[in-house]
């Protein structure tokens, strides 16, 4: 199985944010957004301190893709 993080860049530009504000709002880190941009595991807590800062449930900005078999 793989994640998706293709919904929260749609949710941030239906929010007009930029990823740079994404990381100051959610205190995420440069590391963190780049795991995010390569569609990486990324810590629970770390989801949901994004999801607090662009008030919106976990599957707003994430979705598990089965694998083709």
């Amino acid at each position: 199985m793989a994640v998706s993080y293709k919904k929260l860049w749609k949710l941030l530009i239906d929010k007009d944010m930029k990823k740079k504000d994404l990381l100051e709002k959610a205190q995420i880190s440069s590391y963190t957004l780049n795991k995010l941009n390569r569609n990486e595991n990324v810590n629970v807590d770390i989801l949901v301190r994004i999801c607090t800062a662009l008030d919106c449930p976990i599957e707003a900005i994430m979705e598990v893709i089965r694998d083709k078999k």
